[in-house]
């Protein structure tokens, strides 16, 4: 019996093809297409390093996509276990379990590439679904929705980055998703967040910082009351947008109400997990980036740079606005310090928002194309899209 290829099929459409434009790049049908997602056939060996390239995977990664595991549409059970074939028997030990799972998935985000975390959140996500549609009410129900909205949230993220933060509207489907579970539960944390991450759409995708600052605004709003953590984040993100508008005193006054939410904070925050040690540095850093305070940019993200050693997609963020920082300050030699080490976490864990502004920096660095170190760095870059 075939089995769907659904991460196959995710993949795909996170880097942006149709079935019909990879059908066309392979040079096959699309109803050949269809029959590898479907897990009736499978491209032939000599199709298969080029059908990687497309999806940006390595060989590993392509055969993981297309291993036809019954468990694959069950998040890592068996399809044939009791609780799937009968949802209405599930408890909240069984919730647990799929909540410990879902949150090994989750911690992994800023270690490993985001196309490679796509398909098994998909798998998640399913079997949460439909666990969450046949439990009728109570508390494991409850659990089961906000396990829901959650990975809802983390499956939009993944896409968004997956796509270097282009398939806007697969990763808005799955916040909006996510916000109506968290209105359903009347849980202002989950909206606050879900709101937030459709925030970043409209802050760094989208470039429109008036749309961005709404939504920001709205999820400090929401959460102010049950996360003062996450209410400190997105007032970081009302104050970047501010610093877009370029308004210097409203940036500020947000930065401030941000620290005053962070001071609020407890151990028990619900959002605690959100917030990193360096997440003030690096939004202010990037907020005086977007308003020409250079000096006082390159500050913050030096040190941001060094609290986050073991997150490298948030790292290559810091470090690719530190180097734009450096640039503008006309301090070459720094910046191609500080971009090499970005591009080293981009070839660890690939991430869009790092390879957006990494790539942004290069082309700042035009008018020094001609020096070895910076023709050295463009090809580090070179190399790091194609592997991409």
């Amino acid at each position: 019996m075939a089995h769907q290829r659904n991460g196959l099929a995710l993949r795909r459409r996170a880097v942006g093809l149709t079935q019909e434009a990879l059908a066309e790049r392979m040079q096959v049908d699309r109803s050949t297409v269809t029959r590898w997602e479907s897990g009736r056939t499978s491209p032939q060996p000599w199709m298969r390093p080029r059908l990687a390239r497309l999806l940006r995977v390595d060989a590993d990664g392509l055969d993981d996509l297309l291993t036809r595991r019954p468990t694959d549409d069950a998040g890592g059970y068996d399809a044939d276990d009791p609780v799937l074939a009968h949802p209405d028997r599930i408890d909240l030990t069984a919730v647990a379990a799929l909540r410990t799972r879902f949150d090994d998935c989750a911690a992994r985000y800023d270690r490993v590439p985001s196309a490679g975390l796509v398909a098994e959140a998909a798998a998640q996500l399913n079997r949460i679904a439909q666990l969450a549609a046949g439990v009728a009410r109570g508390r494991v129900q409850r659990e089961l929705h906000t396990l829901h909205a959650d990975a809802c949230t983390l499956m939009g993220q993944l896409i968004w980055d997956a796509s270097q933060r282009r398939d806007h509207t697969t990763a808005k489907t799955y916040y909006e998703r996510g916000a109506d579970l968290a209105r359903h539960l009347r849980d202002p944390t989950l909206e606050a967040h879900a709101l937030l991450r459709t925030c970043y759409i409209a802050l760094y995708g989208a470039r429109d910082a008036r749309a961005g600052l709404s939504l920001a605004e709205q999820a400090a709003v929401t959460a102010e009351r049950t996360s003062p953590g996450l209410s400190g984040l997105a007032l970081l993100h009302v104050a970047e947008a501010h610093a877009m508008l370029r308004s210097v005193s409203d940036c500020e006054r947000a930065l401030a109400r941000a620290e005053l939410r962070f001071g609020d904070a407890e151990d028990d925050d619900a959002a605690a997990d959100l917030v990193s040690p360096g997440q003030f540095g690096r939004l202010a850093g990037s907020c005086y980036l977007s308003l020409g305070d250079y000096r006082r940019a390159e500050r913050l993200l030096t040190s941001t740079a060094e609290k986050l050693q073991d997150r490298r997609k948030s790292r290559a963020i810091v470090l690719g606005n530190l180097t734009l920082a450096r640039i503008r300050r006309r301090d070459v030699e720094a910046a191609l310090d500080s971009l090499s080490e970005a591009i080293s976490d981009l070839e660890t864990a690939r991430g869009g928002g790092g390879l957006n502004i990494v790539f942004g920096a290069a082309r700042e660095l035009r008018p020094w194309r001609r020096e070895p170190l910076v023709a050295e760095v463009h090809d580090r870059l070179f190399g790091l899209m194609t592997a991409a």
